[in-house]
């Protein structure tokens, strides 16, 4: 397993200036760094791939859904538009030398009409990420569908859930993240959900129940490495946690995060936390 730190911990917003994070993480002894998406065409993609390049971190991509976008939503042209800006994310992601992107990609944070899901919704979404698959194919990246908790989404909360859709699409490069703050709350036990999923499993956000430094909350991450060894897991342990720093007017920080603690320094605890386990 390798591990990784998201760009969260400091900023929503990656911009030029946060450039000078790729020789931060790395001398921190992190692999990769998972930047944020919204907008593709608002990252300077040219110059974060040639920086990281230099700093030897590999880089993976978390995206949210922007206003306007909803690949479940009753409307054929907002369905429409909504493939075609996974189309350019997965471009952008091969630009900027990555090779894995998820998120919540279904639906928008915040998109909770008055229903459960229905058989209607899953069939856009089933038809959406099948229309996906000839551009991960071409760009060689990995698409992988992330449940967040009731509070976000209506419509997958569950690793079961995130299961069913990859077995309904059933591409090879689309499968799932676990990030273990949703899990905590969705999840009856999270090792069981990691079981569930086996090789649909790509991707792990590892992060606390107060998104805060590992190890300081009551997640059980010393039994989620030891199922993770037991499926064969490989991939990136990426820190998701919320860093404290007053200069970054877009950090989610900025309104939950520990006051005393910065991005830095949640960054090289929960970095420390991790290892001791992984040896």
């Amino acid at each position: 397993m390798k591990l990784g730190i998201s760009g969260f911990a400091w900023t929503s917003r990656f911009e030029t200036r946060h450039l000078r994070l790729a020789n931060v993480v790395k001398e921190m002894g992190f692999d990769g760094f998972e930047l944020a998406m919204f907008n593709p065409d608002e990252l300077p993609i040219a110059e974060i791939r040639s920086t990281f390049d230099a700093a030897n971190l590999e880089r993976t991509v978390c995206a949210i859904l922007p206003s306007g976008i909803n690949p479940i939503s009753p409307d054929p042209q907002v369905r429409k538009k909504s493939l075609q800006h996974l189309i350019r994310c997965v471009e952008a992601t091969a630009e900027l030398g990555a090779r894995l992107i998820g998120g919540p990609l279904y639906a928008p944070i915040g998109y909770l009409p008055e229903h459960r899901p229905t058989d209607q919704e899953w069939a856009w979404a089933v038809e959406t990420f099948s229309a996906v698959g000839d551009t991960l194919d071409r760009c060689e990246v990995d698409l992988l569908i992330e449940p967040v908790n009731r509070s976000e989404t209506f419509f997958i909360r569950t690793a079961e859930e995130a299961k069913k859709l990859c077995r309904r699409v059933d591409h090879p490069r689309i499968g799932v993240t676990i990030d273990t703050f949703h899990a905590n709350i969705e999840e009856r036990d999270i090792s069981m959900a990691i079981e569930l999923l086996g090789p649909h499993l790509k991707h792990i956000h590892a992060s606390e129940n107060d998104r805060g430094v590992l190890g300081q909350g009551h997640v059980d991450f010393v039994e989620i490495i030891s199922v993770l060894r037991k499926i064969g897991y490989d991939g990136y342990l990426m820190i998701e946690g919320f860093g404290f720093s007053p200069e970054e007017q877009f950090g989610p920080g900025v309104l939950w995060a520990d006051a005393t603690v910065s991005p830095e320094q949640l960054a090289a605890s929960s970095e420390e936390f991790l290892r001791q386990y992984l040896g």
